[in-house]
């Protein structure tokens, strides 16, 4: 159904070139680039507009662009957004929030995926935001990550951080672990690169140093996440990350969100905007409690078979009803 709907989008895309169909109204949808978290993100928000009554085609246009990874594009399709007199804009990552801002005054903006929306200059509040524009928020909980590795991996000293300096999202979450890290007696060696070749020679670098690594919600890092993981993996080191989706393409382990749960509070959130509420009267949505320990299964079973990765699985997080394994 996601690729049927995806294809429709596209199709609607190109029928629009600039202005509303059948006086239908137009939701438009950006995000930075493709990567699984995002995707995720995108297709669940899709499938609750479906569920929630706004079908692409037939009681709405949805315009879906995505930004391939190149900030200055988006610019241009916000102008398009604007063009077409969408009734609510959906931008997915903190970059695609931003370059909406610039676009507020002539329609609302549901933003998805941004870990600190006051940091990031979006809202000024998150129980207020003010300005025409609300969202959802996936602001990684590192406290609860940490202490899962402290629990998976007592002996841990030392945590390599492998993230991209550029990745504000990304850097803020780090900000917050070494805060929390250092309070535990945790030491944190930073391994930094700007695209997957220089992030591959800094986890290089880390897996001789360090006992674990973690990476934040990095984009760059998240693209290239099964390159990376295998880097731990054959060194025999246990790497965690700030998101399922990254769990999903090699990393050892997390806690957090569900994704399509964040895609389908977007949705209901945009929904609200549609039917006439003030963005400014939306809270944003940060996802803090009930939140899953997510294990890929595969690494699982490398690392317990190498009797060189120092690892401890206590039952009680093994039968921990939030725990999720990922295939």
């Amino acid at each position: 159904m996601k690729k049927k709907l995806l294809a429709a989008l596209s199709a609607s895309a190109i029928l629009l070139a600039g202005c509303q169909t059948d006086s239908k109204p137009v939701i438009g949808v950006t995000q930075l680039v493709d990567q699984t978290s995002l995707n995720i993100i995108r297709d669940a928000m899709l499938d609750e507009f479906e569920e929630l009554g706004y079908k692409d085609g037939e009681n709405v246009v949805i315009d879906y662009q995505n930004a391939a990874g190149k900030a200055e594009n988006l610019n241009t399709i916000f102008s398009q957004f604007q063009s077409e007199d969408a009734a609510a804009v959906v931008a997915i990552t903190r970059a695609a929030a931003q370059s909406a801002q610039n676009f507020t005054d002539s329609y609302p903006v549901i933003f998805s995926a941004v870990a600190d929306p006051v940091g990031a200059g979006i809202v000024k509040d998150l129980e207020h935001p003010e300005g025409n524009i609300t969202g959802t928020s996936f602001e990684v909980q590192v406290d609860q990550i940490i202490d899962l590795i402290m629990e998976l991996n007592p002996d841990a000293k030392t945590i390599g951080a492998l993230y991209t300096p550029g990745e504000v999202n990304g850097v803020s979450t780090l900000n917050r672990f070494k805060t929390y890290a250092k309070e535990k007696g945790l030491e944190v060696i930073d391994g930094t690169g700007t695209d997957l070749t220089t992030l591959q020679q800094a986890a290089q670098m880390l897996v001789e140093k360090c006992d674990v690594l973690f990476s934040p919600n990095d984009n760059i890092v998240a693209s290239g996440m099964t390159a990376l993981a295998s880097i731990a993996l054959e060194n025999h080191v246990p790497y965690y990350a700030a998101s399922d989706s990254m769990v999903q393409d090699g990393a050892f382990a997390t806690v957090g969100i569900d994704y399509e749960e964040l895609g389908r509070e977007t949705a209901r959130m945009t929904v609200e905007v549609l039917k006439g509420k003030d963005p400014a009267d939306i809270p944003i949505k940060v996802f803090r409690d009930n939140l899953s320990i997510y294990i890929n299964q595969k690494t699982l079973d490398s690392l317990e078979k190498d009797c060189r990765t120092k690892l401890v699985l206590p039952e009680p997080v093994m039968k921990a009803d939030n725990l999720k394994l990922l295939d």
